[in-house]
């Protein structure tokens, strides 16, 4: 059997579930990110600048995450991505750059769900795709 793996991922923490011959492991990553907070409007040059900085801050946070979730992956066979938002488009534009987008076969929207739910939802992806 070949290393498949499913991840549920937002900006927050990261649900790995590794299925290989030997069996199943659930893996959890925390980013240790808040909330990202935006701001509109116009902003006077000096609060421009601690924006800027604060926008850096958090994109460098995300590229140390996203770093560490994808050498959890690297060596899989089959990839599903999962999750409610931005954070899964993300990591797969970041898996092209890699060289590893090829082993995804699914990206698909789902909101918060437990450990065991995403487990499951990984086994059926899997389970469904070598009855095919």
């Amino acid at each position: 059997m070949k290393k498949q793996v499913g991840l549920w991922i937002d900006h927050r923490e990261a649900v790995i579930v590794v299925i290989t011959a030997g069996g199943e492991e659930i893996k959890k990553m925390i980013s240790g990110m808040e909330k990202h907070v935006r701001f509109k409007g116009t902003a006077a040059a000096g609060d421009r600048t601690k924006e800027d900085m604060r926008d850096r801050q958090f994109e460098n946070h995300l590229n140390n995450y996203y770093d560490q979730v994808i050498a959890a992956i690297r060596d899989a066979d089959a990839i599903q991505v999962f999750g409610p938002g931005e954070a899964k488009g993300e990591l797969i534009k970041r898996l092209e750059h890699e060289g590893i987008r090829e082993h995804v076969i699914a990206i698909d929207t789902a909101g918060k769900l437990t450990d065991h739910q995403i487990a499951a939802r990984v086994r059926e992806r899997f389970s469904a795709r070598a009855s095919v």
